[in-house]
């Protein structure tokens, strides 16, 4: 089997990192496929995909496609982009087609809103693909409309949560046919034991008093995952407490407005008088190094997390996490067994749940256990190959439907 895979950015975000994880599987427990990936930029992800052994060919996204989306701004600017962006489109798709036949492939697995369109449009005639939704479609005025008006061009689209099932549901209706597989992580990487960051020195931050509980946050500089939350939820933190915090994750967009930038948050770190409390590393290639030099990871997301990646590997390094109740997130725990949750944009919650945990080390250690186990029973990249695998050979005889007809496999692993 072939299988090009399609992704609209390089550089490595939750999405790319999950679209690596898929790579992988198929690479290990289907070692005769051939895979390919186009991606509509350069970065890490290149890199790490050739690794793999996955031939990589970058076709770059125009500026002016690059630079639309539903995220932040005028959406009326945004609609009158997409109409700019037009003769663009025309002829990055002429380019794309290209590339798409010159791999030949017999599935077309894309990953991305932008990458959802361009692929139907690039795809060769009778070749099926697959939308790999991983956020929500409701709240995008364009892609909605694009989606719901391509749906008849895709075999089915695979969801990483329930919630992102009912949503996509709620825009495509029940004809688009559609499968839940929760993303998977590789637990060797992201285990309690191995190496941690100096995140002190990579912030440019004195060393932190050796009892001081560490406190992190790592995502994406999108301005709905939650800094600004954070920030303000460890400034209510009592004087008394030690801790420090460390936000980690820089921009990798080129959608405008979407994205807050470092400066920005270190003024507000200062605004708030925790700027010697609390540093900013930037992007970090290894996040597991990052969460094992934390005590607490904070999920902080201000809307809906789709599923939230970090909590899954927050939760395989054994570290007590605290999650955004609501979305795919809520999905991934169990409150007060593997994780606890707080209302989202909720600082002054946010605040509580972060001095319960940092002052009870043993409810810390507990919380961590559990929710390791928690992560090797519903995130082993086994079980994705269980959820996956299947599923390609039944969109290539037509049978995604009876493939999809369970929200979530719950197929035991390999």
């Amino acid at each position: 089997m072939r299988i090009l895979y399609l992704n609209p950015i390089g550089e490595l975000g939750g999405a790319e990192k999950s679209l690596l994880d898929i790579l992988g599987v198929v690479r290990t427990y289907q070692p005769g496929w051939q895979l390919g990936l186009i991606t509509g930029g350069p970065g890490t992800l290149v890199a790490r995909a050739e690794a793999l052994g996955v031939t990589v060919r970058t076709v770059t996204l125009p500026e002016a496609i690059a630079g639309i989306g539903d995220s932040g701004g005028d959406r009326h600017v945004c609609f009158g982009k997409c109409l700019q962006a037009g003769m663009s489109s025309i002829s990055y798709i002429v380019r794309l087609r290209e590339v798409i036949r010159s791999f030949r492939p017999d599935i077309i697995h894309t990953n991305g809103f932008k990458m959802h369109v361009l692929g139907v449009w690039g795809k060769p005639s009778g070749t099926p693909v697959i939308w790999h939704i991983r956020d929500y479609v409701s709240s995008r005025p364009i892609m909605r409309r694009l989606l719901r008006f391509h749906k008849s061009f895709c075999a089915g689209a695979i969801v990483n949560s329930k919630s992102v099932c009912r949503d996509v549901q709620s825009v495509c209706g029940t004809s688009l046919h559609v499968k839940c597989i929760y993303n998977a992580i590789d637990l060797e990487d992201y285990s309690p034991e191995g190496s941690a960051e100096d995140l002190d020195t990579l912030s440019q931050l004195e060393p932190a008093e050796p009892d001081a509980v560490r406190i992190g946050l790592l995502a994406t500089m999108a301005r709905w995952k939650g800094q600004v939350v954070f920030l303000k939820a460890l400034a209510e933190l009592p004087s008394n407490l030690k801790y420090r915090a460390c936000v980690i994750g820089g921009p990798i967009y080129r959608t405008e407005h979407s994205q807050y930038t470092i400066q920005e948050l270190r003024a507000l770190a200062a605004k708030l008088d925790i700027a010697d409390k609390v540093g900013f590393t930037g992007f970090l290639p290894d996040s597991a190094r990052a969460i094992r030099a934390l005590d607490i990871v904070v999920h902080a997301s201000t809307e809906p997390e789709p599923f939230g990646r970090v909590i899954a590997e927050a939760m395989a390094c054994g570290r007590a996490v605290i999650s955004s109740g609501t979305g795919g997130a809520r999905e991934l725990i169990m409150e007060g067994h593997d994780a606890v949750t707080h209302e989202p944009g909720d600082h002054v919650e946010l605040a509580k749940r972060i001095s319960e945990l940092a002052r009870n080390a043993e409810l810390r250690r507990c919380m961590g256990q559990c929710a390791r186990e928690t992560a090797e029973r519903r995130f082993s990249r086994c079980r994705l190959a269980a959820d996956l695998i299947p599923l390609y050979r039944a969109v290539l005889t037509d049978r995604f439907q009876s493939a999809s007809s369970d929200t979530h496999a719950t197929s035991t692993p390999c």
